[in-house]
């Protein structure tokens, strides 16, 4: 009989990441242990010992959700903010229950950008559009849409990973963004950081 320490893994699948919660050692008495492994799934959470990477992946493939989709209310209210200008900016959370990206809040065309700011989150994550109107040098009245990914580094890691796999398939139905910008804490997203994009 030998005693080897294995290292107890506790892990949650979320699109095609694991989002590591949890992990200390345990001292295991026996033979061969390290070719031996034991896996307990309760939902989507697993505790694992001596995982193989070939045996992540099978896991990551088989217990992946298949993506969020998005409300007819998330894209119309977007059509109402890029063609007629009816919203000065959108804030979308992802409805989990519903597996849909849905509208969370929609600002007024007469409200500025700090209440967007604070109309976001302090502790989770958010999609966001926001119709920015700028005058140019030779004073020309222009607007450009940001796609804003917001996830701020207090937020849960499931939220995060949640949110980074379904952005790419969500931002891609939204035509006409002209710029994005993923931030991590509101001096990514300052409004000066858009006026840099912006000219």
């Amino acid at each position: 009989m030998t005693t080897k320490t294995l290292r107890i893994i506790e892990f949650e699948i979320v699109g095609q990441h694991v989002a590591y919660s949890n992990h200390d050692e345990q001292e295991v008495t026996g033979e061969k242990q390290s070719s031996k492994f034991e896996l307990r799934w309760s939902g989507l959470v697993a505790a694992a010992l001596l995982i193989t990477p070939a045996l992540m992946s099978f896991i990551i493939r088989s217990h992946a959700p298949s993506g969020m989709g998005i409300a007819d209310h998330s894209k119309n209210s977007y059509l109402d903010l890029q063609r007629k200008k009816l919203y000065r900016y959108l804030i979308f959370k992802i409805d989990e229950d519903k597996s849909q990206i849905v509208i969370e809040k929609t600002g007024r065309h007469s409200e500025n950008y700090d209440d967007f700011t604070a109309a976001l989150p302090h502790n989770d994550c958010r999609y966001a559009v926001y119709d920015f109107d700028f005058v140019t040098p030779d004073n020309c009245q222009k607007s450009k849409i940001f796609f804003i990914a917001w996830s701020p580094s207090t937020s849960r890691i499931r939220s995060k990973m949640l949110y980074a796999t379904s952005k790419n398939q969500f931002s891609r139905q939204l035509q006409g963004i002209h710029y994005e910008i993923q931030a991590t804490d509101p001096t990514e997203m300052d409004i000066e950081v858009l006026r840099d994009r912006a000219f």
